[in-house]
């Protein structure tokens, strides 16, 4: 029997699945763009200071540059004053003031008028200020200054100012007796300020400056404070940090500038209240408030619109310049924020 032949299946090739999509090939990258320099988003800060070399007016320098900003020291009574209708304009050794961002107005009281003066032509131009002039003018009058308080509610030291000396012993009465507080209406860091044992010695004190044509006032002793005091210093809406100052041996006048000592002390909320209080009813956004201790509370005796803050910050650690930058900037911010709002409204 013939073999038979064996049947061979044909087959046909199996498809191939389609694998993934190969990538296209990569272009040529662009070459890259050259990095422009970064945009300067600092201020322009004018302190106003007769001397650069002040600690507070290097430390706000300082403190400015170190956050980015740019600050410039003018000294007050370098600048010049120009005035034509709508348009305010000042030259400082010739060279016009412009781009001024916040104004620090750091004004002795030796300069007293024509520093207000500089300080309201920035406020003309449309510059920012930290503390306005009308502020300052009436923190540096003692007596308006404790008139605004008392009004308002805030306890300070008995006090009397009178023109007629006739009836002194009934003044001295009027504050307690004596001892007795005597202080020129404008003086800082204590200068003009005595204290009279006897009614000889109000006597004299108050004749002597009747000739010199200066105002005095008549004031309280608070024996309670026996020699000391708390500088607090407030910032806007709160008190940036204090100190009790304590007078040195022989003295009664606590402040540092007069050998007296500092320490640091956390405030009762309720005394940092009644400071930030006073600062605002002055008007002031940046000062020193002055506080007597007392069985009943803090007495309120001066409020000081360029406070120095070097016994502060050894006392504390607080880095106050810095702090004080960071505010103007805030403050500027706000300031030009509700400028817009109002111009949107008219």
């Amino acid at each position: 029997m013939a073999a038979k032949a064996k049947k061979t299946k044909a087959t046909t090739p199996k498809r191939k699945r389609p694998g993934p999509a190969q990538p296209a090939p990569k272009e040529a990258a662009p070459p890259p763009r050259k990095k422009s320099a970064p945009r300067h988003v600092g201020r322009t800060i004018a302190i106003l200071s007769r001397k650069r070399s002040l600690h507070s007016t290097s430390g706000l320098v300082r403190a400015a540059r170190e956050r980015g900003h740019r600050a410039i020291v003018l000294d007050t009574l370098r600048c010049n004053l120009l005035l034509e209708k709508n348009l305010p304009r000042m030259l400082f050794r010739g060279v016009e003031v412009r781009g001024i961002d916040v104004v620090i107005p750091r004004i002795g009281a030796s300069i007293t008028s024509y520093g207000l003066a500089v300080v309201n032509h920035f406020d003309m131009m449309g510059v920012p200020v930290l503390n306005a002039s009308g502020p300052i003018a009436r923190s540096r009058d003692k007596l308006r200054c404790l008139q605004l308080l008392a009004q308002s509610g805030i306890d300070v030291p008995r006090t009397v100012m009178a023109r007629d000396r006739h009836n002194i012993s009934q003044l001295i009465e009027e504050v307690g007796g004596l001892p007795a507080i005597i202080k020129l209406i404008r003086g800082t860091q204590g200068v003009g300020v005595m204290i009279a044992q006897s009614l000889a010695e109000v006597q004299s004190i108050l004749d002597t400056f009747s000739a010199l044509d200066q105002d005095i006032v008549l004031q309280e002793f608070v024996k309670e404070s026996k020699g000391r005091d708390i500088r607090a210093l407030v910032l806007g809406d709160r008190v940036l940090g204090a100190m009790r100052r304590t007078a040195r041996r022989g003295e009664f006048r606590s402040n540092i500038h007069r050998g007296g000592s500092g320490k640091p002390v956390k405030l009762d909320p309720l005394w940092a209240a009644e400071a930030v209080k006073a600062a605002q009813v002055i008007g002031l956004e940046l000062a020193g408030v002055d506080m007597l201790e007392t069985k009943d509370g803090p007495k309120i005796m001066e409020i000081n619109s360029s406070p120095g803050w070097e016994g502060l910050e050894q006392a504390t650690g607080i880095d106050v310049a810095g702090a004080i930058i960071e505010h103007a900037v805030a403050f500027a911010a706000q300031q030009r924020s509700s400028e817009q709002r109002r111009s949107m409204l008219f």
